[in-house]
């Protein structure tokens, strides 16, 4: 019997370090060295979510998710091409939505000699506001609070996209 609750207290503990040791993994720095950690994993279902909802938008021409639909880190969604400028060689948004409620939402229009980008956000991040946005053109290290209230993931993919009708009407004048 002692041995059973012993081995029990061992594989518990080594389930506590595992979980720790998958927390501290799972931390990301950003390009000033600070920590910054999403709350939780992938949110699969409200990816698919998300594409489903954004293939039915008019600036999108298709999604995937990258590397592949068995372990997705990213879903990519490609624009239209065909309502931007010449100039404009491909267009997409990369969202990556995490359990917890976090996102990341990546806007990029490439061009022959120049990535264009900005970058919403919500994740801690010390001294800025959980929800911050990363202006183009570079989407720096810079950040300003985002006017995205709203925290419902459908909510944020169409203020995301009605930024870009708005973008795209930019490029035009």
């Amino acid at each position: 019997m002692a041995d059973d609750s012993s081995g029990h207290h061992n594989l518990e503990t080594r389930r506590s370090t595992i979980r720790i040791v998958k927390q501290r993994s799972s931390t990301i720095k950003d390009v000033t060295g600070r920590d910054e950690a999403p709350s939780g994993p992938l949110d699969v279902p409200t990816l698919e979510v998300l594409a489903q909802r954004a293939a039915t938008h008019p600036l999108s021409s298709s999604w995937e998710f990258r590397p592949d639909t068995i372990s997705p880190r990213v879903l990519e969604i490609q624009l239209d091409g065909a309502q931007y400028p010449s100039a404009v060689d491909e267009v997409r948004i990369d969202i990556r939505w995490f359990v917890g409620g976090d996102y990341t939402v990546h806007y990029l229009e490439r061009r022959e000699d120049e990535i264009w980008q900005c970058r919403w956000d919500r994740h801690p991040k010390p001294k800025e506001p959980r929800e911050h946005f990363h202006p183009p053109p570079d989407a720096s290290s810079v950040v300003e609070p985002s006017l995205i209230e709203s925290e419902h993931h459908l909510d944020v993919l169409f203020a995301v996209l009605e930024w870009i009708e708005d973008r795209v009407q930019t490029l035009h004048r």
